[in-house]
């Protein structure tokens, strides 16, 4: 599968509304997902826009792909920012459950393959700025929607 130019690709976008100080739009399409809990799953973020502010609840890795990807750790508790990094091309990472933070596109947007293991259902828990979960993506739901559209 070509994930630079694939028409067959479905992407679900997301934008923020006037309730976020941050701009938000990004997309993913959804790559593969298995019994066993493994997602795979491929981001692209607009040039110079945020994700929504989460917690990973699985374990997850990641690739860039293109662009460049900041990612914010922050303290959940007091909002601290505790790191700002920026990946380019080529960059690798793996997240054990519990990583809090914000992720933008750099000036070109970004483009990055997540490979993500639920743990207890859970993928992601998008965070109100206080850090309040506001909503949880969680892997049965995904499981279901994929099962609904594919048979």
């Amino acid at each position: 599968m070509n994930l630079f130019d694939n028409k067959n690709l479905k992407w679900r976008r997301f934008v923020g509304d006037d309730s976020f100080d941050y701009p938000i739009d990004y997309e993913a399409a959804l790559l593969s997902i298995s019994d066993d809990g493994h997602v795979d799953l491929l981001y692209r973020w607009a040039p110079n826009s945020y994700c929504h502010f989460h917690r990973h609840t699985a374990e997850t890795t990641s690739i860039v792909l293109a662009g460049e990807l900041h990612v914010i750790d922050v303290d959940a508790e007091t909002g601290e920012e505790l790191s700002h990094k920026i990946r380019l091309a080529g960059d690798y990472a793996h997240k054990e459950p519990g990583d809090v933070h914000m992720e933008r596109g750099g000036p070109e947007g970004a483009l990055v393959l997540f490979k993500l293991r639920a743990i207890d259902n859970s993928l992601a828990e998008s965070l109100a700025q206080d850090g309040t979960v506001i909503e949880e993506s969680r892997f049965d739901d995904m499981l279901a929607r994929r099962r609904a559209k594919h048979g």
